[in-house]
């Protein structure tokens, strides 16, 4: 329940209107809240206020507000277009979900609402004993400093947010927290994938689409109902079509799957029209490769951005592997479903096909990328071994096939000589 509840609130911090919502209504909700405090007779334990002085915060709040927000939505905009066109339009998600511009416009736009409706309360007549006056003076200043604060803040991350180098960071840390969670529970805390139940009915995804997130307790529930066994035939990151089973569900009494069975089962896979970071180790390799191959294409012709997502590549490769090997055995907490690992041959497929195609006529990034490989060769995992040596050698491959001049054949020739 707890995983499908986070990855309901990951969803929620990709919307923009969220948080501003949220504190719009813990505005006005401090505004009227202020009135209150003339009913506890606190009034001659405190300091008198003017309630000029109050006014004159609020009106200077009001008119500059307002157009704080308008220039935070300008800025934020800019940047995210400007990692969609300059990295990929797959880390759209991460840059809006991005905690200090969100905040930013939270505060701003909720400064200004506060400062709205407590002056139209102030000149009503609403505060009308010295408590409430003194704490919505309070709160004045408490507002007005989570203003300042939040600006510096903002102002200092605004200057990074849709850079490459700041996108590049947030693909790695969305993909290295999808590692970690992948690697605790290997096969998303079931069993190990064996085969089909016998007699298995096939069931199918309710639109067409990626799978974003399995629901394994829920999948657990209804097996433990139903007498079923569960087999997973389609992983967060998988596209599904109607002639394309998301499980394989067995009763291990007689009598077939009931359609209410599987019409429950099919719900517990959420399909949506794009893939997420959560519970898709692979989709995090994906995004950076096409940061990779966007860099090498003519357009751009920046060759040191692949290299760099080859370091970062070979990172999440090293904690991926050293994850792997705590020793631990993995915890199995849905014991009638079972999930199939992630194969260590598609996510390499996934992370360096990119770069070793459009950069083969690179030298650089040839010599980096085969380096790389060589690294990931001595880590220590037979699997990872094989499939670093498998690529580095359609790297060698593809780099004769584009190298012309035969000084840089030599090298790329001697860089892959781990992999004869």
């Amino acid at each position: 329940m707890w995983d499908h509840l986070s990855f309901v609130i990951k969803r929620l911090r990709e919307r923009l209107w969220i948080k501003p919502l949220i504190v719009c209504v813990l505005s006005i909700g401090a505004v009227f809240l202020a009135n209150l405090m003339d009913m506890a007779e606190l009034g001659r334990f405190l300091p008198e206020i003017t309630k000029e002085s109050t006014e004159t915060l609020l009106k200077i709040m009001a008119s500059n507000m307002l157009m704080m927000a308008t220039f935070a939505v300008a800025s934020m905009v800019a940047a995210y277009a400007s990692a969609s066109s300059s990295a990929t339009p797959r880390s759209f998600p991460l840059v809006i979900a991005d905690d200090v511009s969100q905040n930013a416009l939270s505060v701003f736009i909720g400064a200004f609402i506060y400062s709205v409706v407590a002056l139209v309360a102030m000149m009503n007549g609403l505060y009308a004993g010295r408590a409430s006056q003194f704490i919505l003076f309070s709160l004045t200043i408490v507002v007005l400093a989570a203003i300042i604060i939040t600006f510096i803040r903002w102002v200092d991350n605004i200057a990074r947010l849709g850079r490459m180098g700041h996108t590049i960071a947030m693909v790695e840390a969305a993909a290295a927290e999808a590692i970690r969670k992948r690697q605790s529970a290997p096969r998303l805390g079931g069993v190990a994938a064996v085969g089909r139940p016998d007699g298995s009915r096939a069931v199918f995804g309710k639109a067409i689409g990626y799978v974003q997130h399995v629901d394994t307790a829920a999948l657990q529930a209804r097996a433990v109902e139903s007498q079923l066994r569960i087999v997973v035939a389609a992983l967060p990151g998988t596209f599904c079509t109607p002639d394309r089973p998301v499980a394989w569900v067995g009763r291990e009494a007689s009598g077939s799957v009931s359609a209410e069975d599987a019409e429950a089962i099919a719900a517990s896979f959420v399909i949506g029209g794009s893939r997420v970071f959560d519970q898709d180790p692979r989709f995090g390799l994906v995004v950076l490769s096409e940061i990779a191959s966007r860099a090498l294409s003519p357009a751009v012709n920046d060759p040191g951005t692949a290299i760099a997502v080859t370091g970062t590549l070979v990172r999440l490769f090293v904690m991926w592997n050293e994850c792997g090997k705590t020793g631990d055995v993995p915890t199995v907490l849905f014991d009638r479903v079972a999930v199939p690992e992630l194969p260590m041959a598609g996510m390499f497929d996934d992370a360096f096909t990119g770069t070793a195609r459009d950069g083969a006529g690179t030298i650089e990034v040839v010599v980096r990328l085969l380096k790389a490989l060589e690294s990931l060769a001595a880590a220590g995992d037979a699997t990872m071994r094989d499939n670093a040596l498998r690529h580095a050698r359609l790297a060698l491959v593809r780099a004769e096939n584009a190298l012309q001049i035969p000084d840089d054949l030599t090298v790329v020739r001697e860089a892959a000589k781990f992999a004869d």
